[in-house]
């Protein structure tokens, strides 16, 4: 689709199931336990609605404490998506120094790994996210890369590629039941924006973006033709990073699909529902006292009665201790751990499986217990291999964005550099103790099967050719090994 033409519904027709899913995810991604009671309340049907704990009536509509709990385990699972991506820096290459000198500047400066780390969180909640390449030369002499949210972008795709996007905003009208809407259309050389008047539901008419403070200031710097801004390169200025491929309700679009779409919505919900009866048998447990009416102390017309558990020296009740019901009987219930304990680790283990993680990564299956780097590899497996297949997806995105990033940086920042689309490399994301690599390294050594130079380049993966060279050097220094013998091929 190009600009939405004026007065059609909105969302667009063929993006509401998609927009009503992100929604729902959205709820357990948040963990908020209003909206995830809303989303059942009002959007689920009427005969899950009985099945669901959030689909439930409140206890508040009854004037009673809601004792209802979310566990958030939707949110862990989105974060420890984006750890094993993220939590240590991809590598960033091209082969021009003074590029290369650039390019670590910018990914410093823009705090690229923590926009990632954002982004890769958000992807796997919500199915995927953007990246886009903007500037604000007021703010920053240098692009900026920043996400975008899927359920505020409408996408184009040919062949399984992005060839254009319409992100929009709601921005304030301060008028009841008017919405103002800014679309920013990203296409192959330019940028376009426009502003619509409508309602909650309809996109309404084009209105100039001088009409709203928020956009008016996008004016100077447009074109000609007051609606778009010329960028000056073919490349896209946004990139679209699926979660994970394919989307199994909609198996011939290229949109990805979210870490909860296997789908685990009843295990989120079965664990709430497991963790709110553990609650409830504490609550329930709690030590009473059942006293007889005469035990209780009058307080006065209108305060009722009451029975003081804390008091130590009791004034004497006129009430024959032998006679039935003058005793003081405790109540107090079982808590059954063990049983809600057990059912809650085999939810968390089987969400955790299903999206795609192991259970390890959540803190089971380690038992205490000290296990050795293999050990702990063989367990962690399922996620590293999630995590090699999410990697696939965000290489191509950020080594796009970055080469956009560089040609920006020439055209509008003056910078003088060699724009170049870097390789982008995920590390193995598992990091070896120094004990490990250390026996490693002397079983290679005393084999003789590597030499001082790849020793070095295994212990410090980091450094550079020339540092390692130098390191290398000084050991076979050190050692004697690299005096040269002084008989050589000398005859005897």
């Amino acid at each position: 689709m190009a600009l939405p033409a004026d007065n059609t519904p909105w969302p667009p027709p063929e993006w509401a199931d998609h927009y009503k899913r992100m929604a729902l995810d959205d709820a357990w991604y948040a963990g908020d336990r209003r909206r995830l009671a809303r989303i059942y309340s009002h959007h689920a049907p009427p005969a899950e609605r009985r099945f669901r704990l959030w689909g439930r009536r409140s206890q508040q509509h009854q004037g009673r404490r809601d004792h209802r709990l979310h566990v958030p385990l939707p949110g862990d699972i989105a974060s420890t998506s984006a750890d094993l991506l993220f939590a240590d820096m991809p590598s960033v290459r091209v082969t021009d120094k003074a590029t290369q000198a650039r390019l670590d500047d910018l990914t410093d400066r823009g705090r690229l790994q923590q926009t990632l780390l954002g982004a890769a969180e958000q992807a796997a909640a919500l199915s995927g996210v953007f990246l886009r390449t903007t500037w604000d030369q007021a703010l920053a002499d240098y692009p900026l890369i920043t996400v975008m949210q899927p359920d505020s972008a409408f996408p184009e795709f040919r062949f399984g590629m992005l060839r254009a996007v319409n992100f929009w905003r709601e921005v304030p009208s301060g008028r009841e039941g008017v919405v103002f809407r800014h679309i920013e259309r990203h296409e192959s050389g330019r940028i376009v924006h426009a502003l619509y008047q409508g309602t909650g539901d309809n996109i309404g008419r084009t209105v100039p973006l001088t009409e709203h403070p928020d956009t008016a200031e996008l004016v100077a710097s447009l074109d000609a033709d007051g609606q778009s801004i010329v960028t000056g390169i073919r490349e896209l200025t946004a990139s679209y990073v699926p979660n994970m491929l394919p989307n199994r309700l909609h198996r011939g679009a290229p949109i990805g699909r979210s870490d909860y779409a296997a789908p685990i919505h009843d295990l989120f919900d079965g664990l709430d529902e497991t963790w709110t009866s553990w609650m409830r048998d504490i609550r329930l447990a709690r030590a009473r006292l059942i006293v007889p009416d005469g035990y209780l102390r009058n307080d006065g017309p209108g305060n009722g009665a009451t029975f003081d558990d804390d008091a130590e020296v009791y004034a004497a009740l006129k009430i024959p201790p032998s006679e039935a019901g003058g005793t003081i009987t405790l109540a107090q219930f079982n808590i059954r751990v063990t049983e809600h304990q057990a059912t809650c680790e085999a939810i968390v283990r089987q969400a955790a499986q299903s999206a795609g993680y192991s259970a390890q990564s959540f803190g089971l299956d380690g038992g205490g217990q000290p296990i050795t780097a293999t050990e702990s590899d063989s367990r962690d497996q399922r996620s590293m291999v999630t995590r090699s297949k999410k990697a696939g997806y965000w290489r191509h995105a950020i080594a796009e964005q970055l080469y956009v990033q560089q040609q920006l940086d020439v055209s509008l920042f003056g910078q003088r550099i060699k724009p170049e689309r870097p390789s982008v490399e995920f590390g193995s994301g598992v990091v070896e103790s120094m004990q490990s690599t250390a026996t490693t390294l002397d079983l290679l050594n005393r084999a003789g099967a590597v030499s001082a130079h790849t020793r070095v380049k295994i212990l410090h993966p980091e450094w550079d050719d020339t540092t390692v060279q130098a390191e290398a050097a000084a050991i076979l220094a050190e050692t004697g090994a690299g005096v040269p013998d002084p008989v050589g091929t000398f005859p005897m």
